[in-house]
């Protein structure tokens, strides 16, 4: 139906089509929806499923580590926002630097240890 601006009236349109499917429509739609469950079915059936146990193990991974990057985000924003915190965590990491350096880079002997020390742990991680 129209009316004077030549423009068809949607809802006399959607009431003049017909709203239940014919038998023909569903059986057609129940063959088809019965094809695409068989070639999922037959698509599961050639996945190696102790693969996927592995993959999942690694997603599960990579999920808790982003969980837990945005649960360490959030906390060290909290900490931001107070106006003091910074400060002094800033204050600590320059006392903790000031004694490691102090116990390892005051004299010759100790430093030759650290440096022995370092090549040590590199031969035994990097081989």
């Amino acid at each position: 139906m129209s009316d004077s601006t030549g423009l068809k009236d949607p809802v006399s349109e959607a009431s003049s089509v017909n709203a239940t499917p014919s038998v023909e429509e569903g059986a057609s739609f129940s063959e088809r929806y019965g094809e695409v469950v068989g070639k999922i079915n037959d698509t599961l059936d050639q996945v190696d499923w102790n693969q996927m146990g592995r993959i999942g193990k690694i997603v599960g991974i990579f999920a808790a580590v982003i969980v837990a990057q945005i649960l360490i985000k959030g906390i060290l924003d909290t900490i931001n926002l107070l106006p003091v915190v910074p400060g002094l965590l800033e204050l600590l990491g320059l006392v903790v630097v000031g004694q490691w350096s102090w116990k390892n880079l005051t004299t010759s002997d100790k430093r030759s240890v650290l440096v022995q020390r370092i090549q040590s742990l590199r031969q035994e991680y990097l081989g």
